[in-house]
């Protein structure tokens, strides 16, 4: 049998700590060895660099985010900055960005401790003024006051009649934004039925939500609403907050709100996704919306609440996610009576068919292929209506079938603004 003489653990482990820690540090260390420490550099290298970050089992990032929490809870301040530095530098995609590493400082103040954290901050801002330059990126003077929860989004109230709540969101990337998006959402909901569609387009969009009037913390005036209304209160919150042309993406009332905005406001809107939604009810639909106005003003909104949870999600869902199904009960139960009924005038109302011809934008139709409140029928009439429309049916969805399938709900968005010009 022949002899070796590499020593593959090492020369594996030596390879993976250039990755991580790039050429310039290891080729430091390795040059400073001696008689003294050799023994243990070579140790360091074949079992943390080799046995531990050899694992395929976590991406290097993670691993990144893991030594930077202990050596933060550690105090291990010359280990932190060697990774920190190292982290920022990296290039090959297995680095951080400066807010990533903010992500993990800011968890590591609730588990290791605010003082920890607060001296991590220090750190890593020391070094961020030294290799800023190199990576493209400026601490920039910003007031605490002056900040929001990249999770949920500054929030507002529009000047207009009536006030409607909304949040928006900047892009997570730092730049210009690649399109502006508005999120519209279902009848008792609100603008949190949303939030990780929003966090997922975020990375590079502007990304407004909003409270339709009558719904969660905006206005809500007394009397019927139309369609029409709802659209020109739209319009209105996008013209005060200058967003030009948007990408209306609307579940439910949020779609039909998309189509009366696209035919009343054209210049508004630059792309269309209508989910579980239709352009007008048959005659027996409309006498059930009637009857839906006439009990929850005899019952209240908790008369229809189960009712209405049943035709929003399919059983299964029901039986295996129970407390998500209890959130959207509490907020539609907990929507304004008059705001709800003034909506469900709208949505009882609503007809658009014999006009969907004269929507322009690149329109995407989602339908759930379970859902009886807007079934696929419904979508495939606004698919044919409006010229250039998409129709995609998602599996094992109902009426809200973004929250039973955010994933597919997701793709689905994503791959129709990606195809945008």
């Amino acid at each position: 049998m022949s002899y070796d003489p590499i020593d593959h653990d090492y020369e594996r482990g030596l390879h993976n700590r250039r990755n991580i820690l790039g050429d310039a540090w290891v080729d430091r260390s390795l040059a400073g060895a001696n008689s003294f420490n050799a023994e243990f550099q070579n140790l360091i290298t074949r079992f943390a660099w080799n046995e531990i970050w050899g694992r395929p089992g976590l991406p290097p990032q993670t691993r990144r985010a893991i030594v930077l929490a202990i050596t933060i809870a550690l105090g291990r301040w010359e280990e932190y900055e060697l990774h920190v530095r190292a982290a920022l530098l990296d290039d090959s995609g297995n680095g951080m960005t400066p807010d990533e590493l903010k992500e993990v400082l800011i968890q590591s103040a609730i588990y290791a401790g605010v003082p920890a954290a607060n001296t991590a901050f220090s750190h890593a801002q020391a070094i961020l003024r030294e290799v800023g330059p190199q990576i493209g990126y400026t601490l920039e003077p910003l007031a605490p006051a002056a900040t929001s929860h990249p999770g949920s989004g500054r929030e507002g109230r529009s000047n207009g009649q009536p006030a409607l709540h909304y949040s928006e969101r900047a892009p997570h990337n730092g730049q210009p934004p690649r399109h502006t998006v508005v999120l519209s959402h279902a009848l008792g909901c609100d603008l949190t039925m949303w939030d990780d569609l929003a966090n997922l387009l975020a990375a590079d969009c502007r990304v407004i939500a909003y409270d339709h009037r009558g719904h969660g913390s905006s206005a809500a005036p007394e009397g019927a609403y139309t369609m029409a209304m709802l659209a020109d209160d739209a319009a209105a919150l996008l013209n005060e907050l200058q967003t030009g042309p948007v990408i209306w993406i609307g579940l439910s009332m949020g779609g039909m709100v998309g189509q009366e905005l696209a035919l009343r406001h054209p210049q508004l809107v630059k792309a269309l996704v209508l989910a579980n939604t239709t352009s007008g009810y048959p005659e027996a639909a409309r006498a059930m919306w009637a009857q839906r106005i006439a009990t929850v003003q005899d019952g209240g909104i908790e008369a229809i609440a189960d009712a209405v949870m049943g035709r929003y999600f399919h059983d299964e869902f029901r039986a295996h996610h129970a407390a998500t199904v209890a959130r959207f009960r509490r907020r539609v139960t907990s929507t304004d009576q008059a705001g709800y009924i003034g909506c469900c005038h709208a949505v009882g109302a609503m007809d658009t068919t014999a006009r969907l011809g004269a929507i322009k934008a690149p329109t995407l139709v989602i339908a759930g292929e379970l859902d009886q409140g807007t079934p696929p029928e419904m979508a495939r009439t606004l698919a044919e209506g409006i010229p250039g429309a998409r129709l995609q049916i998602l599996k094992d969805a109902s009426h809200l079938s973004y929250t039973e399938q955010p994933q597919a709900f997701g793709q689905a968005v994503q791959s129709f603004i990606t195809a945008l010009q």
